[in-house]
């Protein structure tokens, strides 16, 4: 069985070898056992927190790369007659830490009968799609994007939102260095049940 504990090298421009589908639900599990397109078996085991997204890059054990797919799913979009209207739906979403994915002129979100009332009462549309998930990671999150790239942002560059590419967690190594701390070790799991 495959194993992964890390991502691929944002250098590393080899094609993927297989690739993982996955619900948004399942993306947010930091370790799991799962079952790749090609019906083969893996093991992942990420740092806690870390959030698989849509054009993430796995590397297993053995050196091959598995991409990320977020798969489709039944979601809300909102759409709204003016921005403004749009920004209060966001705002009223996010007021109720509700993951959404923002896009051109819509919001999407998971199905929740509560809200598509809220926002039908904020003067908005709100109907039922078939699409893959991929909300705002949050501004503190480990999948926080600071400018989005919709379905093109493949990870050819470093900038820090997950663990192995560096960032805060990097920055936080090298000041217990210094500190003549030692740093902690990412847990391993070999075994899936």
């Amino acid at each position: 069985m495959l194993f992964a504990e890390s991502f691929a090298p944002a250098d590393d421009t080899r094609g993927p070898a297989d690739r993982l589908r996955l619900p948004y639900e399942a993306r947010r599990k930091s370790r799991q056992r799962v079952t790749l397109v090609s019906g083969e078996e893996m093991g992942y085991a990420l740092p806690p927190g870390t959030v698989l997204r849509g054009g993430d890059r796995l590397l297993a054990g053995n050196g091959r790369i598995v991409e990320v797919e977020a798969a489709r799913e039944t979601l809300l979009e909102v759409r709204a007659v003016d921005a403004l209207q749009l920004m209060r739906a966001a705002y009223h979403l996010g007021n109720r830490h509700v993951p959404v994915q923002l896009g051109e002129a819509l919001l999407r979100l998971q199905p929740d009968h509560v809200l598509a009332e809220m926002l039908g009462g904020l003067g908005c549309a709100v109907y039922p799609v078939e699409a893959p998930f991929d909300p705002e990671g949050g501004a503190y999150g480990t999948g926080a994007h600071g400018t989005r790239q919709p379905y093109a942002h493949r990870h050819a560059h470093a900038h820090g939102h997950h663990p192995a590419q560096g960032g805060a967690l990097d920055v936080a190594a090298d000041a217990s260095a210094e500190l003549g701390d030692e740093p902690r070790s990412t847990a391993r799991i070999h075994e899936f049940k």
